[in-house]
């Protein structure tokens, strides 16, 4: 049978409307926290931590971490399995753009409203004032926007060209609009053709390559066709030949893998490097209020694959851990506002997988044994040589998979 999407933008209807579809046709409806339960399933990562896949803000990390777009690649090995597995799915939300153009048996429709009828459905629904309202309608079509823009490069979530129905809530009534997707739904155009059904098949292999990619710290795309797997490149790469070698090993070691090609793609000849992602580096936030010397730090950190973000205080530090992931923290004692050992303190109270590592050129003995027992992994002193330095973040790094590994059984 053929499948139902909806992307819709917030407070247009649509719970109404789903619900009504879902009574007249009998189908499954589908949810991205479905589809991220699965992912999760599938790959052991946390749904939160998929689910963020969503939402437009990006961690500071992710240019060398490669998160974002691993756990997309998961996401859609869960898409495309429950849709090859399934009949009669009506799947809402963001997962949806994922299901490629050459899957034709399925019906894309998109709900839009004015802004003054979504302004006052959100104020009806959730008690919001007006200003409230606008934030939280801006917030939800700044996350669409992001999500397609990312996978089209196209800035408008409600581009007709992504949808085979575009659909004005506030102009046309609920059972029109139930009516309107029935009829559709009985079209010959989106009805399953053997083609279609192959497409579907091929859908999972070239999500299991990109897993597969993904897995291996690779930040490229695929795509397949009768066992014929392509990947693209689309940042520039200098040994441009080693990497495909790389690439090609990793794929066909895939079951249904019968070939693979490689090419670059349209971004390849941009300024943008090519990085693989090596998965044993931690994430490194460095708290230093030296700005020559913390920037400095993170160039010489780089060149041995470390990615690191900076924050030049105290509280600008603590307002990044609660907002992002680092793993390791290379901190400074002495700094204007709140010190490094509050900042150590707050930090063990709130994130204690965050191992800390004490990097300072006026500390005593007194504050070694202080940060010491507050639950610093080292203590080092300036200047430290880059080696030493590299070697710690490193065994952080292991005691962290460790703690991780006991926590989880």
């Amino acid at each position: 049978m053929s499948i139902i999407t909806i992307f819709s933008s917030e407070f247009c209807q649509k719970d109404g409307i789903v619900q009504k579809t879902l009574d007249k046709t009998g189908y499954k409806l589908i949810k991205d926290t479905d589809i991220a339960a699965c992912a999760s399933n599938l790959s052991g990562i946390s749904e939160n931590k998929i689910k963020n896949a969503f939402i437009s803000k990006t961690s500071i990390f992710n240019k060398f971490t490669h998160e974002k777009e691993r756990y997309i690649s998961i996401i859609r090995l869960a898409l495309s399995e429950i849709i090859s597995s399934s009949d009669n799915l009506f799947i809402e939300g963001f997962s949806s753009q994922l299901i490629p153009k050459e899957i034709t048996h399925v019906l894309k429709i998109c709900l839009i409203s004015d802004m003054k009828n979504r302004i006052s459905f959100a104020r009806e629904s959730l008690g919001l004032s007006e200003k409230d309202a606008i934030n939280l309608i801006h917030k939800h079509d700044e996350d669409r926007a992001s999500w397609v823009n990312m996978l089209f490069k196209i800035r408008d979530p409600w581009d007709p060209s992504l949808y085979d129905i575009v659909i004005p809530t506030d102009k046309t009534n609920i059972d029109d609009i139930v009516e309107l997707i029935e009829s559709n739904l009985r079209s010959e155009v989106i009805k399953p053709t053997d083609t279609s059904k192959k497409a579907a098949l091929d859908f999972i292999l070239a999500s299991k390559v990109e897993v597969a990619l993904s897995k291996e710290g690779h930040n490229v795309s695929a795509s397949a066709r009768d066992g014929i797997v392509t990947i693209t490149i689309n940042k520039n790469v200098l040994l441009l030949n080693r990497l495909e070698e790389e690439l090609k090993l990793i794929a066909l070691k895939i079951h249904g893998v019968k070939s693979v090609e490689t090419r670059v793609g349209k971004g390849f000849h941009q300024s943008d490097i090519y990085r693989k992602y090596d998965f044993e580096v931690p994430k490194v936030l460095l708290v230093d209020d030296e700005r020559e010397f913390v920037q400095t730090l993170s160039e010489r950190l780089l060149i041995r694959d470390m990615g690191s973000a900076i924050a030049y205080d105290g509280e600008s530090a603590l307002n990044m851990i609660n907002e992002e992931e680092p793993e390791v923290m290379i901190l400074d004692l002495k700094m204007p506002g709140i010190d490094g050992i509050e900042v150590l303190r707050r930090v063990k109270q709130t994130r204690p997988e965050i191992e800390v590592i004490i990097l300072t050129g006026h500390g005593s003995e007194d504050d070694r044994k202080v940060c010491m027992n507050l639950g610093a992994f080292a203590y080092l002193h300036k200047p430290v040589n880059i080696d030493v330095l590299s070697d710690t973040l490193k065994k952080a790094k292991d005691k962290m998979k460790q703690n991780h590994k006991i926590k989880n059984g």
